[in-house]
């Protein structure tokens, strides 16, 4: 999957602005110190997010930037779309009916990537940015983290 800094760190600085906001806008100085990003950088993110229409900008002394809808009907895919990060897993143009081959052919894998491709999407989507702050995420795939040989072991009887 491509999903570079762009869409960790929009998604990382909505979730800060979430657990922060509290009704009053938040200054990205803030977000930026807090979450060790760039200012410049989170500046080029809510641009993006605020034509996306994720967060909105309030100008002035106490300035900053509040969430457009509530967090929990904020959709992790709806941020990282809105700074232009495509959800891809293949080499493959998205869309495109050529592969990634000389002879623009796709590869023996490319439905598998593909379909992950679409699964990532799906989970995002399932996710709003209140689950990530009230920290609901974690659930049972943590189960394979750290398992060797490929799955749990099943002892003998």
């Amino acid at each position: 999957m491509r999903l570079s800094t762009k869409g960790r760190y929009a998604v990382m600085a909505m979730a800060d602005l979430a657990s922060h906001s509290n009704g009053s806008p938040v200054a990205l100085a803030d977000i930026a110190e807090r979450q060790e990003i760039s200012l410049s950088y989170l500046e080029q993110l809510f641009g993006k997010l605020r034509k996306g229409g994720l967060v909105k900008s309030v100008r002035g002394p106490g300035g900053g930037y509040l969430l457009a809808r509530p967090a929990p009907q904020t959709r992790i895919s709806d941020i990282i779309l809105a700074v232009d990060e495509p959800i891809q897993t293949t080499r493959c143009s998205p869309g495109s009916p050529a592969g990634c081959h000389n002879h623009k052919g796709r590869c023996l894998t490319h439905d598998l990537w593909e379909e992950l491709g679409n699964q990532i999407y799906l989970y995002l989507s399932s996710v709003s940015l209140g689950d990530v702050v009230e920290r609901r995420i974690l659930g049972s795939s943590g189960m394979f983290h750290g398992v060797a040989g490929g799955g749990p072991s099943v002892a003998a009887q």
